[in-house]
């Protein structure tokens, strides 16, 4: 077989791999201002930097939100558009040896997908995600560089932000630790520092996104959970999803490549003959 593109085109982001023997070739993340823009210059500079012939190109599959708006095949090449749930079904699984689990794709907003063995299914999503983080930034802290709230997130504290139960209790309450948060930016006032209002917007939206996947997991058997998407390059996921392992008993991975998994699961897709649809020349 030849190699096989997968890409997952955001509003204004790409992400592209090549899969060729069932190994993943040099994933590439690309923005842009508008996803059409984002989808040509990723995959212009994928073949380019990887030294990739058009003829070596088996297939091309399309997901993601920004997909729909590619009515016409890539340079001739044969085109398709995956799914986006089975994708990050399907990406989520590749190479971790897991057979069920509980995906959660954490970008722009978040989404639940339920996969046991070949079954994949979407049972669900919340409202928040990266572009919370963003929003609120803007807002708070008069920024929309991602990078910058990241750097200022880490040297932050959440001790004058969140309300813990040690706050209004000298006893820790059934199944709830002194040290957990009863309320986020229940402690916030005027004065709050930058670098802290940083971390507590990226411990808001990660929290939460983590409690909604334990929440998900409740009443199956189904403990693993795999998290996917940009928001796992922030550094904050360790401490706040190994602290939910601990008082829930679920068990969160973060996969190697876990940004580019729904480009990685477009072509498996095509390679494991799941569903897909082939867009006319």
């Amino acid at each position: 077989m030849r190699i096989v593109i997968g890409i997952d085109v955001g509003g204004s982001t790409t992400k592209i791999v090549g899969i060729e023997n069932n190994q993943v070739k040099n994933p590439m993340f690309v923005k842009a201002t508008d996803p059409v823009t984002s989808l040509f210059g990723a995959f212009g500079k994928y073949i380019y930097d990887n030294n990739i012939s058009l003829s070596n190109i088996e297939k091309v599959i399309l997901t993601g939100v920004g997909s729909a708006y590619i009515e016409q095949p890539l340079y001739g090449l044969p085109t398709a558009h995956a799914d986006e749930f089975l994708a990050d079904g399907l990406g989520a699984q590749y190479n971790t040896g897991l057979e069920d689990l509980l995906v959660v794709s954490m970008g722009t907003g978040t989404s639940f997908v339920k996969v046991r063995g070949d079954v994949i299914e979407h049972i669900g999503g919340l409202g928040i995600g990266g572009g919370t983080i963003l929003g609120l930034s803007k807002l708070l802290l008069k920024t929309h560089d991602f990078h910058q709230i990241e750097a200022l997130a880490e040297l932050g504290s959440l001790e004058e932000i969140d309300l813990h139960i040690r706050d209004i209790t000298p006893c820790p309450l059934p199944g709830l630790p002194l040290d957990v948060t009863a309320s986020i930016f229940g402690k916030a006032d005027t004065n709050a520092k930058m670098e802290d209002i940083a971390l507590g917007i990226v411990h808001m939206v990660l929290q939460t996104i983590g409690q909604g996947a334990v929440f998900a997991s409740l009443n199956d058997e189904i403990k693993n959970i795999v998290l996917i998407g940009n928001l796992t390059r922030l550094p904050q996921c360790a401490d706040i999803f190994s602290r939910l392992e601990e008082m829930y008993g679920v068990c969160f991975k973060i996969p190697k490549y876990a940004e580019y998994r729904t480009a990685i699961g477009a072509a498996l897709c095509y390679i494991r003959n799941r569903e897909y649809r082939d867009i006319a020349g």
